[in-house]
Order: structure tokens, then sequence, then C-alpha cells
């Protein structure tokens, strides 16, 4: 198995178990134990750093996992809305793939956006309706 299919099917297992409401009752169980035993140890510098060492490491590996499965959450609703646009009828297909753009390319879509916005409260206020298909600029 490839190193990225093996990381990718990791991440998605321990994303998915670390979610869980028993893994966050462990979590806390541990915690527990782990003050119960603050008098055994005498509150030592020890005993203290067990936990900050413990919680650390953990802390530093979910950061990779929470931005891995971010990411692929991201690109997957990407996709999804990619397909929306393509299949709509009258949908601009030049906001395919937008998450590409550079910011001022970007920057200039949604002005053009927050124009059509504020033409369609206009509208609104006058009573009109807002539900047409105006042309993007």
């Amino acid at each position: 198995m490839p190193a990225t299919s093996l990381y990718a099917t990791a991440s998605k297992t321990i994303s998915r178990l670390a979610g869980r409401p028993v893994t966050f009752a462990l979590a806390v169980g541990i915690i527990a134990v782990w003050i119960i035993t603050g008098p055994l140890f005498a509150f030592s510098d020890t005993w203290q750093l067990v936990i900050n060492t413990g919680t650390t490491i953990i802390t530093f590996l979910m950061v990779f996992l929470i931005q891995n499965t971010q990411n692929r959450d991201t690109q997957a609703i990407q996709v999804k809305l990619d397909e929306l646009i393509r299949v709509t009828a009258g949908a601009h297909n030049a906001l395919l793939d937008l998450e590409e753009l550079g910011e001022a390319e970007l920057d200039l879509f949604r002005a053009k956006y927050e124009r059509l916005a504020e033409q369609a409260r206009a509208r609104l206020a006058k009573g009109d309706v807002d539900t047409d298909v105006p042309e993007a600029e």
C-alpha cells in the first residue's frame, strides 16, 4: 500500500474514532485518573510532566490529522459545488474551480456578485421580485 494511501486510510480511521463520544469519555477518564493520582505522587513535577507531555504530543499529532480531514472535506465540497454549477442551466461555468484562483481574481468575482446582491435588494425594496437570473457583468 502506498504511503499516501496508508496515511489517508489511517487519518480517516483515527478521525472517525477521535470524534466518538467514547473517545471523549476515555480522555476525561485519563484526566480523572491523573488528578486522583496527584496525592499519591505528592503533585510532583514528574506527575505534572506526564500529563503535559501526553497532551502536547496528542495535540501536535491532532493538528495534522484535523488539517488532513479538513482538506479532504473541502476538496469534496468543492467538487460537489462544481458539479452543481456544471449541471445547472444558466449557471456560469467560469465559477468552476474558483478556489484555484488568486486573491485578485477572486476579489473581482466577489465584487460582481456583491453588485448583483445590491441590485436584488434594491428591487426587493421597490416591491419587485429578485428570483430572476441576471447576467454577471
